[in-house]
């Protein structure tokens, strides 16, 4: 059974950073394209970044390109994300999706396994 468990998140003020980090365990994940999303209080969840572990290639939302980075240790079976400069608005539950295949898809109906997510604040 395909497991995912996210942990890293945190209180942080605007500016600083954070490693969110999602460990996967169940099978063998080097086939599987895995992403980050995240949903704010009364909004909808919205696609983050998205990394396919066989090729390394990495897909960015533009709120948060150029601040987070997106990468994965396939020894760890673990997936990151690296938020830098964070803003209020950033503020959200962020959870790690996985799907079999190279997948270009930034909807979250495309992801078959989701984690229990991690709260990640910013203050101003």
């Amino acid at each position: 059974q395909v497991q995912l468990v996210e942990s890293g998140g945190g209180l942080v003020q605007a500016g600083g950073s954070l490693r969110l980090s999602c460990a996967a365990s169940g099978r063998t994940f080097s086939d599987y394209t895995m992403s980050w999303f995240r949903q704010a209080p009364g909004k909808e969840r919205e696609f983050v970044a998205r990394i396919s572990w066989s090729s390394g290639n990495t897909y960015y939302a533009d709120s948060v390109k150029g601040r987070f980075t997106i990468s994965g240790d396939n020894a760890k079976n673990t997936v990151y994300l690296v938020m830098n400069s964070l803003k209020p608005e950033d503020t959200a539950v962020y959870y790690c999706a996985a799907v079999r295949g190279t997948r270009y898809c930034t909807v979250g109906s495309c992801y078959d396994y989701w984690g229990q997510g991690t709260q990640v604040t910013v203050s101003s």
